[in-house]
């Protein structure tokens, strides 16, 4: 399983971003997906998740803005950020999960700044 994840740049506070995750080379069925987000000296901390059946969950510090979903492509996982803040500066990544492990993005960069 490959990930790219696109969407990333610099934006003003109060500004949106869409982020988008394109998986390939998935056999069988759509499993969950993931945005996970890191800054500088920091854990990676859990953004956004979308199961098979597309129940979402939401870290708190993004509920009410951020919302994640599917495209008509079933592996493609999109993040929309909406009334985006400083704090929402790091480095996005999507992961793909199965029983087992996890499969990674590149990480694209969110920057939010005047």
């Amino acid at each position: 399983v490959q990930l790219q994840a696109s969407g990333g740049g610099l934006v003003q506070p109060g500004g949106s971003l869409r982020l988008s995750c394109a998986a390939s080379g998935i056999t069988g069925s759509i499993n969950g997906m993931r945005w996970y987000r890191q800054t500088p000296g920091n854990q990676r901390e859990l953004v956004a998740g979308i199961t098979s059946g597309s129940i979402t969950n939401y870290a708190d510090s993004v509920k009410g803005r951020f919302t994640i979903f599917r495209g008509n492509a079933k592996s493609t996982v999109y993040l929309q950020m909406n009334s985006l803040k400083p704090e929402d500066t790091a480095v996005y990544y999507c992961s793909y999960i199965v029983p087992g492990r996890a499969y990674w993005g590149q990480g694209t960069q969110v920057t939010v700044s005047s």
